[in-house]
């Protein structure tokens, strides 16, 4: 059983940054594949990013590439997300979520344990 507590929301302007964190109970965290996910208002929920148990493999949406970064810290139990020039198209609650199965070479859905997000505002 591993539980998530996403931080880190905000209000930002276009143009800035975030750095969302996600903290996970339990003491076989680096069993876990994690990733980042976002949904705003009336749209489904989209895979963001995701990355490997060790954080040398990731995977990156599109619509972040160049701008998002995710790495983790096992030692801290800890994946961040870490946002640079940010848009309104950004706007969303963000979530971390972790599968054992999951390494961080695709997006994934199905992933076994979620947070409960955290609210990204990026106003124009």
């Amino acid at each position: 059983q591993v539980q998530l507590a996403e931080s880190g929301g905000g209000l930002v302007q276009a143009g800035g940054s975030l750095r969302l964190s996600c903290a996970a109970s339990g003491r076989t965290f680096d069993s876990y594949g994690m990733g980042w996910f976002r949904q705003a208002p009336g749209k489904e929920r989209e895979f963001v990013a995701g990355i490997n148990q060790s954080g040398d493999n990731t995977n990156y949406a599109d619509s972040v590439k160049g701008r998002f970064t995710i790495s983790r810290v096992n030692a801290e139990n800890t994946v961040y997300l870490q946002m640079n020039n940010l848009k309104p198209e950004d706007t969303a609650v963000y979530y971390c979520a972790a599968d054992r199965y999951y390494y961080g070479d695709r997006p994934f859905y199905g992933m076994d344990y979620w947070g409960k997000g955290t609210l990204v505002t990026v106003s124009s």
